[in-house]
């Protein structure tokens, strides 16, 4: 499962890193509805919410369904405008501004994005402001996310514009509350390392910046597709003529483990990276190895031979003996699992012994909460 952006035929210079305010704003009232994906995040998070005046609080409820489960695309709205520089504002108010200047068709589409979400990044079916039915389909599922959820999807549908005024005085409220000086601590961070990745893509080429923005970041040799390794399967194309050619790569201090690609039809593609964050203690291995690990473990028989490994070295002769099955069968249980990267085997003599590497199982937790929330 990936994300590939074509990107044949993308002039250099096209490709760009960028911090953007009103992207990490997003980021920010994620964390505070979302804090057990983030952790480390745990003393802002606990702080920011206790000084939250309740009315705030109270708004935020109503619209969190754009930055709780899923991140709404209007928070890049830099990457939505046809014919746009593609690139975020350098404050909070200027990409306000550029969000007020998507079309109601596309602010909606991206706001109820939650609604549809494999529609929406295919780009086919009606619209809900055209359309009865997608209205009620869109009415439907934002019921089944509660009360508040409902009413203000058919404020959104009903008036667009009120909607739209009420979003920008609430993103400006919580600049006032707390993420101003939240941004004015981690800005400058984030825009050192946009240039240094910038400077890399110069100096070095997109293969070697790509391995310092994420290890789920890969491009082939031709340098005509990127490809992000994550639990959903999607494309999109930089080089599209009518919203404009770019490649964009985002900064957030507040993201991980979340790695984001902007991939809808219409809309530059963005690339959301976290900074390193503490909270990472381990480099997390492909979603098709945490795949294979998991299926590895979850046969019943390797489960019990497993019970046995951990423990300490076993020959495939011993096994046998102790589960009372075949050794070419204990062998094939074995392979199955040195594939899977779960085992270590070494020669004793003229006997190979075989344990199972504890450190390795005890990763793929944290790899499993990486991988889907990635």
């Amino acid at each position: 499962m990936s994300v590939t952006i074509d990107i044949a035929g993308l002039p250099a210079e096209r490709i760009g890193f960028a911090p953007s305010p009103l992207a990490e704003l997003c980021m920010t009232l994620h964390a505070l509805s979302q804090p057990a994906h983030h952790p480390g995040l745990q003393s802002w998070t606990r702080a920011t919410t206790a000084s939250l005046d309740p009315c705030l609080a109270d708004r935020l409820l109503e619209a969190e369904f754009m930055w709780r489960s899923s991140f709404s695309d209007i928070f890049m709205a830099f990457a939505g405008i046809p014919g746009g520089t593609g690139r975020p504002g350098a404050t909070l108010a200027e990409e306000l501004d550029v969000l007020d200047r998507l079309d109601d068709e596309r602010f909606v589409m991206a706001a109820l994005e939650h609604c549809w979400l494999a529609l929406y990044n295919e780009g086919g079916g009606p619209h809900p402001l055209k359309d009865a039915g997608a209205r009620a389909k869109a009415l439907e599922t934002a019921a089944a996310r509660g009360p508040r959820q409902l009413e203000f999807s058919i404020r959104l549908l009903d008036d667009p514009a009120g909607v739209r005024v009420w979003m920008r005085r609430l993103l400006e409220d919580c600049d006032e509350a707390f993420f101003a000086e939240t941004w004015r601590r981690i800005e400058p961070r984030q825009t050192a390392d946009a240039r240094h990745k910038a400077e890399v893509l110069r100096r070095k080429g997109l293969p070697a910046v790509l391995r310092e923005v994420s290890s789920a970041l890969s491009v082939d040799e031709g340098l005509t597709v990127v490809t992000a390794d994550k639990m959903v399967n999607g494309q999109t194309t930089a080089t599209d003529p009518l919203v404009g050619p770019g490649l964009l790569f985002v900064p957030t201090n507040f993201g991980w483990p979340h790695l984001l690609v902007l991939h809808a039809p219409g809309w530059r593609p963005v690339v959301h990276y976290p900074l390193d964050s503490p909270e990472l203690a381990s480099e997390p291995g492909s979603v098709e190895l945490l795949q294979r690990r998991m299926e590895a473990l979850a046969h019943p028989m390797r489960m019990m031979l497993c019970r046995s490994l951990a423990r300490a070295p076993y020959t495939t002769s011993e096994l046998a003996r102790v589960y009372g099955i075949s050794a070419p069968e204990v062998s094939r249980h074995l392979a199955v699992l040195k594939r899977a990267g779960l085992m270590h085997t070494r020669r004793q003599g003229r006997y190979v012994q075989h344990q199972l590497d504890l450190s390795v199982v005890a990763r793929i937790g944290g790899d499993f909460i990486e991988g889907i929330l990635r």
